[in-house]
């Protein structure tokens, strides 16, 4: 069924501009369509599902709401000028709650790291742990420092699809040492493995193994100091709500439950889309926010490749999958009283299951876990006197010689989640629960059409990043554009956000007056 929604009003002018087309009201399309209301497109966003935010959406099961995907909000200035671009108050459409703590990481002999915005309350939590290592973590954060303004600030929101853009960072990046993974850095900065791991894991947020991405994004820890960790209230999907209310607002369209097909190809250059009924919508321009793995794939099946053929699309190291189970409590509010709103369980090994996820392609008898719990700073979450909870496992993706068949394992695998949660983090919780949903990769595969149920897209391995990734300005194709996870600069948040402001670099604003020929043609 469509989905239209009626608070769209006619635009006396829309006939005259020119019409552009976004492919997915994900975070990425979503942000796609904002700039390109902002520069005068009539624009059309059509989703396949029923609701706006893509692996940002939630579902509701029993009076319970589970943000499906992403929790942790950083960067928030990405935001606001998202909403600045469009000549909107970020804050006034968002509710965006600042954290601090920003999360408790529990290590299995029973020590405890607690994140915090402050440096030294983060050094003394160093040096709690291992007294040695405060100088080490100080020389750590420099690096992050130093890594920020190469590597986010010099490149994050800048387009990179000119190999030349790649090439003059290489001196730099040679100095910074980009060579080396954040994993390597951490073990050099610190000796105690409980800091190492401290240091280094943030990359598994946006799919990558510590263990081989580059030290760059040692600047994450940099980003928490100096913009902290938010949730929104509502969870993302009410940012991605707030987005799409934008759109509809600068007078486009957001169509759910309809999908593309494919990607019409006219005179060389994209053309429009087919949807899956057979009908068909012009537009001067096409953004997809589809896994670029997808649009390569299955969009543009049709259209010769010489780049993203179908067989270089498979050769590329995808990032891990995800196992997540969402569940609900009742009678809990007032329990289990050390548990806040971000959790990590850090499991027996770090690097021997980074190993198994990434390199192996094998499911781990152990696991880690992040424990998402925002009922403790939204109540709206969950009804009176419950939780609502999401426990996330990494596994490997569909893409291994011998896949996990989670049509058979999920189950297990879910009791498993919660024999750990009841040993090391929820006494008691079998008894309270009162919802429960597992996603695990075939549902990464089957609802968000990732390729190899990846959880991430492509691996941010520093010869998949840049100029190496899939371009925002299509290879293959004039007048398609790409954002999202699987373009540059890459997947998380503030890096779909990002996706989106290089494409406004990258496409010409619609001049106020008229559209003459020759400016459409300027679109391509």
């Amino acid at each position: 069924m469509t989905v239209v929604d009626s608070r769209i009003q006619a635009d006396p002018n829309a006939a005259g501009r020119p019409h552009a087309i976004v492919v997915g009201a994900g975070l990425g399309g979503l942000a796609a369509g904002m700039r390109l209301g902002a520069k005068g497109y009539r624009v059309t966003v059509i989703d396949r599902l029923d609701v706006v935010g893509g692996r940002g959406s939630s579902i509701t099961s029993n009076g319970h709401r589970f943000d499906l995907g992403p929790t942790i909000v950083t960067v928030p200035q990405v935001y606001r000028d998202l909403w600045a671009a469009c000549g909107r108050d970020f804050d006034k459409d968002v509710d965006l709650r600042p954290m601090d703590p920003f999360y408790e990481i529990r290590f299995p002999d029973g020590e405890t790291f607690t994140a915090r915005q402050s440096t030294e309350a983060m050094e003394a939590e160093v040096a709690r742990l291992s007294p040695k290592d405060v100088p080490g973590y100080r020389r750590f954060l420099k690096d992050a420092a130093r890594r920020y303004v190469v590597g986010f600030e010099g490149m994050v929101a800048k387009p990179m699809h000119k190999a030349w853009d790649t090439i003059k960072v290489l001196p730099t990046f040679g100095l910074l040492r980009a060579d080396q993974s954040i994993l390597k850095l951490a073990q050099k900065r610190v000796k105690d493995e409980r800091l190492r791991m401290a240091l280094s894991f943030h990359p598994l947020f946006i799919g990558g193994d510590p263990a081989h991405v580059t030290s760059m994004y040692a600047l994450v820890s940099h980003l928490e100091k100096e913009y902290g960790v938010h949730y929104a209230m509502g969870g993302v999907q009410a940012m991605a709500t707030a987005m799409a209310n934008v759109i509809r607002d600068q007078g486009g369209r957001v169509r759910l439950g309809e999908e593309v097909d494919e990607i019409l190809i006219k005179n060389g250059r994209a053309a429009g889309v087919r949807l899956s009924d057979g009908a068909s919508e012009a537009a001067e321009i096409v953004v997809s926010n589809a896994d670029a793995g997808f649009t390569y794939t299955r969009l543009l099946r049709n259209h010769k490749r010489k780049r993203w053929t179908d067989r270089k699309v498979r050769s590329r190291r995808w990032s891990m999958g995800l196992f997540v189970w969402y569940f609900g409590t009742s009678g809990t509010s007032d329990m289990w009283k050390d548990v806040g709103h971000h959790t990590i369980l850090s499991g027996p090994r770090y690097e021997g299951l980074l190993n198994d996820i990434f390199i192996k392609n094998k499911l781990a008898d152990d696991m880690s876990l992040y424990v998402h719990r925002p009922s403790v700073t939204d109540p709206s979450v969950a009804p009176e006197g419950g939780d609502t909870f999401y426990a996330l496992s990494p596994v490997p993706h569909l893409g291994g010689k011998d896949p996990v068949d989670w049509t058979q394992m999920a189950e297990t695998y879910r009791q498993k989640v919660q024999d750990v949660l009841e040993e090391k983090m929820l006494p008691g919780l079998w008894k309270h629960l009162s919802a429960s949903a597992v996603f695990t990769p075939n549902e990464f595969r089957d609802r968000y059409l990732s390729p190899f149920g990846a959880g991430f897209s492509i691996e941010p391995r520093i010869l998949q990043s840049a100029w190496f990734r899939p371009h925002n300005v299509s290879e293959e194709v004039p007048g398609l554009f790409l954002v999202g996870a699987g373009t540059h600069p890459g997947a998380g948040l503030p890096g779909v956000v990002s996706s989106a402001e290089v494409l406004g670099k990258l496409v010409p604003a619609v001049p106020p007056m008229h559209i003459t020929e020759d400016m459409r043609e300027a679109a391509e």
